[in-house]
This record gives C-alpha cells, sequence and structure tokens, in this order.
C-alpha cells in the first residue's frame, strides 16, 4: 500500500521540478493580412539592440533555425534577401527576497511582559535568513521581418520569460532557443493576442 502511494507522490515531484525548470513564455505578436510564409531571409541585428554582445549570435542562429522551420529559406553567401528579420535581445536582474528598506528578510517571534499585577516573562527568537538570495532574470527576444524591396514590416512579435539566476533556464542558449520557438512556432499567429507558451 505504501509503495502505492509513495510513487505517485515522487513522480508528482519530479514533473514539478520539470514544469519549473523551463518557466512559461509570454508571446505578442503583429501581422497586416496574411504575412509572407516563404522566401529568403537573413538574420540581421536590430539597429540599437539595447544588449550588444556576443551572445547576440546565440539569438540569431535560434531565430534562423525556427524561420526555416516555417518556410523561409536561408540566403545564400553573397545574394540578397527577399526577407530581413531583425533580431535585438535584453536581460534584465530583479532582486528577489528583500524588503522594501533593502535588508533581507528577517522572521520574528516574540512575547511581552504582562501589566496589572501580572509578570510575563519576555522571550524573543530572531531568524536572519543570511545570503542574498538569487536574483531573477528576465529574457526578452524581439523580432522583425522586413520586405528588403521596400522597409516594410510585414510581421513582428515579443516573447519574454523569467527564471532564477544560476539555474538552467537563466542561461543564454536554453531562454535563446526556448525564447525562438514560442515566438516563432504557430508562424504568424494571432495579430495582438498575447499568449502564454509552456
Amino acid at each position: 500500500m505504501l509503495k502505492k502511494i509513495v510513487l505517485p507522490c515522487c513522480l508528482a515531484l519530479s514533473l514539478a521540478a520539470c514544469a519549473t525548470a523551463v518557466p512559461p513564455v509570454e508571446v505578442t505578436r503583429f501581422h497586416v493580412g496574411d504575412p509572407a510564409r516563404s522566401g529568403t531571409i537573413a538574420v540581421e541585428e536590430m539597429p540599437g539592440n539595447p544588449d550588444v554582445s556576443l551572445e547576440y549570435r546565440t539569438y540569431s542562429n535560434a531565430v534562423q533555425q525556427e524561420l526555416q522551420k516555417v518556410g523561409f529559406t536561408p540566403t545564400a553567401e553573397g545574394a540578397k534577401s527577399d526577407y530581413v528579420a531583425l533580431v535585438a535581445f535584453r536581460r534584465g536582474f530583479r532582486p528577489t527576497g528583500y524588503g522594501r528598506d533593502g535588508n533581507p528578510v528577517s522572521v520574528g517571534v516574540g512575547g511581552g511582559v504582562g501589566s496589572g499585577g501580572y509578570s510575563g516573562l519576555g522571550v524573543g527568537i530572531g531568524i536572519d535568513l543570511s545570503g542574498k538570495p538569487k536574483d531573477i532574470v528576465s529574457t526578452e527576444l524581439q523580432v522583425q521581418i522586413r520586405r528588403r524591396s521596400d522597409s516594410t514590416t510585414v510581421w513582428e512579435g515579443r516573447a519574454i520569460t523569467q527564471a532564477r539566476e544560476g539555474s538552467p533556464a537563466a542561461q543564454p542558449g536554453l531562454a535563446a532557443g526556448k525564447l525562438a520557438t514560442a515566438l516563432i512556432q504557430g508562424y504568424p499567429g494571432e495579430s495582438g493576442r498575447t499568449i502564454t507558451v509552456k
């Protein structure tokens, strides 16, 4: 009987751990009419990309792979593409576990001394949650698809996810793949609607 209870509990805990390892992605897409679904495409860095670094290549490669899955083909060396996919990403950090005064949250239990003839003994226990809690990493990927001939934007989208700093889901490689997949799968998607992709 005990085995019947323990096994489902362990399974549920392992599934819960998997669910938290890859957090959901919030996706918003916009397009007018029926945007292009095929043609050659070049992936380039969006002008003014707020987070210019070596990580850009990780995000651009992830976007290129997903665009191929929905029907676009990479541009041949030296050729002009039909479309340009402009890519930008940013990562931000938000501290967790701190009160408004910037100090670690503490938990306390206290007692007091009675009045009116009652004597009491005050007892206080304070527990300081020492050590800085891990920050929350917020990662955002933006993609715009423009027709090269007249620079008209035919599709654009944004994907955002959050994970605890140091977790696998916060690593650039995993985050880039997860964001690009969530953003581009089901292309072009419903315009103007924000969805959550798990």
